[in-house]
């Protein structure tokens, strides 16, 4: 389940940043795509202004709601991520001290 609603809130994502990349700043929409002459026509700057808006709302809409569902469904489960520091021994067996070195020749006092 959590996997299903990963791959459409990521696929959301996507055409919702496409939409909003085809919108025109000055809300003239696709306007080179126009194509008809007529008032009702499906793709005049106007239309396609408004089919894009309502495509972004959509598609927010579902973003926000599949956001929510994937907050609720991950808090709700078992699954707790391990840490590095939840896995690691608490203590560690430090190396005992080396042995100072001892000269296998004995050491002759110098006279002064």
């Amino acid at each position: 389940m959590g996997s299903v609603l990963l791959v459409i809130h990521l696929l959301t994502a996507i055409f919702l940043v496409v939409v909003i990349l085809m919108q025109r700043s000055g809300g003239g929409a696709l306007n080179g795509l126009g194509g008809g002459s007529g008032v009702n026509s499906f793709l005049t700057a106007r239309g396609t202004g408004n089919l894009l808006t309502r495509m972004t709302a959509i598609l927010a809409t579902i973003f926000f709601i599949t956001s929510i569902s994937l907050c609720l469904y991950y808090k709700g489960s078992e699954r707790q991520s391990k840490s590095i520091l939840d896995v690691a021994p608490v203590t560690q067996n430090a190396p005992a001290p080396a042995a100072p070195v001892v000269p296998d020749a004995p050491v002759v006092p110098t006279a002064k």
